[in-house]
């Protein structure tokens, strides 16, 4: 046997082969300053070790790689994009951003490179802040600071962030930097795995972050917005987003529809808020039964009546008709206003349709209901006149009740001159001649007939008629001394 490898290839090429193998693949020597990704071989407790692409493997301090909770948010395998910090032959150190002072060659690779650099917030300056960064004074804009509003500059005073050098000028003496870019590039790298989990018909929870006329624009999640339409706030009718939610709440939403805006790279984001919780009317059938009574607020008016909402999300028409018992109601205006709060009696319910009849008349009672037992026959009345007919006059005796003087039994009266010269809202004072519950009518008599009589027959007889006999009321008084004296 010869000493040759495996497939026949002398032992001093297959030594160089697998130098050659050793070195494939393997990138150029690192410097301070390059961005690298490296994957993670190995975990220590203090350490985090990765390889480079190089001969030479890297470390990165473990608390780098930590959350708020003092967790590792690496494992074995992934993959990390990082920062040379310092790099010899025997070790690479790395880091998530540059940081520390550092040369202008140095500044200026991290502002051609993308490259994130850590800096300490100073003061705040006229338009943005001072920052140092590298051992150099840098200048970031107020509106770079942050992607919200800044409304409290001071809130960023010592503290240090990751920033791009976004310009250098007057050889690194004029230093423009951002935090923003960085956030903006998180939040469409966090954004982008969110939506690809979201799905229309998906309940999720969102936060109000603005109240506009036409709806209220809600965050899904970080840097993830949508939009509810005032219609879709609440199963009750409202007039403005105010009445149904307000900034800062954090509901349950359903989403209705996620779709691209044409021409733009953003989507548009349908949300429902009532749609998230159960329709009312599916529990309408186990919480209103006819004949009960309900507090509502008048929602809407229509030429035929009114809708009142008599709970959450469940409304009804009273119509016109409904309305009241004590007077004539010929527009629904006339007996009610919008966001009044009125009593009603639920009449009818169609829980297949969605529909409830009220009634505020009910309410409020029929005053004809036992009007026999408060306008007994004969009784004497006083009531004021209401309007003049040519069959009669129409005299008021309480809301909602009226009755007619004939013209034939006014005709019997013997104040009829009087009568009929009276003026609408005059009392009068008359007999109560008849009574029909049922068509709510009421036959009303003067109090005296032209004959003297009373005017009406049916308990009162006419006197009987004098005597011819002039000795009549003599004999009676003879009569009456002669029992005495017995």
């Amino acid at each position: 046997m010869n000493d040759k490898g495996d497939m026949g290839v002398p032992e001093e090429e297959s030594f160089e082969a697998l130098l050659e193998a050793y070195g494939d693949g393997l990138g150029e020597e690192l410097k301070s300053g390059d961005k690298v990704d490296a994957k993670v071989i190995s975990i220590g407790e203090s350490s985090v070790y990765v390889s480079t692409g190089t001969k030479s493997d890297g470390v990165v301090d473990r608390m780098e790689l930590t959350n708020e909770d003092g967790e590792l948010t690496v494992a074995v395998d992934d993959t990390l994009t990082l920062y040379v910090v310092s790099a010899n032959e025997s070790e690479v150190v790395l880091s998530k951003q540059m940081s520390g002072a550092g040369s202008e060659e140095m500044l200026f690779d991290a502002f051609t490179n993308g490259t994130p650099v850590e800096g300490k917030v100073n003061e705040q300056i006229k338009g943005g802040f001072s920052v140092t960064l590298m051992g150099k004074r840098a200048f970031c804009p107020v509106s770079q600071i942050d992607t919200a509003f800044v409304e409290n500059g001071e809130d960023y005073l010592g503290k240090s962030f990751t920033f791009l050098v976004t310009r250098i000028e007057g050889n690194g003496k004029n230093i423009v930097i951002s935090r923003r870019k960085i956030l903006e590039a998180e939040l469409a790298e966090v954004r982008a795995t969110f939506l690809e989990t979201l799905s229309e018909g998906d309940t999720v929870e969102a936060k109000v972050i603005k109240l506009m006329p036409y709806g209220a624009f809600m965050e899904l999640h970080a840097g993830v917005e949508g939009m509810a339409h005032i219609s879709e706030l609440s199963w009750s009718r409202v007039q403005s987003c105010e009445e149904a939610v307000k900034v800062g709440d954090v509901l349950p939403v359903k989403v209705l529809k996620v779709e691209t805006i044409e021409g733009k790279n953003a989507l548009r984001i349908a949300l429902s808020v009532k749609q998230a919780s159960q329709d009312p009317w599916e529990l309408a059938g186990d919480t209103i039964r006819v004949g009960e009574q309900f507090s509502g607020k008048v929602v809407r008016i229509a030429p035929f009546g009114a809708f009142v909402e008599v709970a959450p999300g469940t409304e009804g028409l009273v119509h016109v008709s409904e309305m009241s018992y004590t007077k004539r109601i010929l527009k629904p205006e006339d007996a009610v206003s919008e966001g009044e709060t009125v009593q009603v009696v639920v009449k009818a319910i169609d829980l297949e349709k969605k529909r409830l009849s009220l009634s505020i008349r009910d309410a409020h009672g029929d005053p004809w209901q036992g009007v026999l037992v408060k306008y007994p026959l004969g009784s004497k009345v006083a009531g004021t006149v209401e309007k003049k007919e040519s069959y009669g006059i129409f005299v008021k005796l309480e809301p909602g009740v009226t009755g007619l003087l004939p013209k034939s039994k006014l005709a019997e009266a013997a104040n009829a001159s009087a009568l009929n010269a009276a003026k609408p809202g005059e009392t009068l004072e008359l007999l109560v001649d008849a009574v029909d519950e049922e068509k709510r009518r009421i036959t009303l008599v003067s109090t005296e007939a032209a004959d003297g009589a009373s005017n009406w027959k049916g308990y009162t007889e006419k006197p009987k008629a004098k005597s011819d006999n002039s000795m009549g009321t003599m004999g009676e008084l003879l009569k009456a001394a002669m029992s005495k004296k017995k």
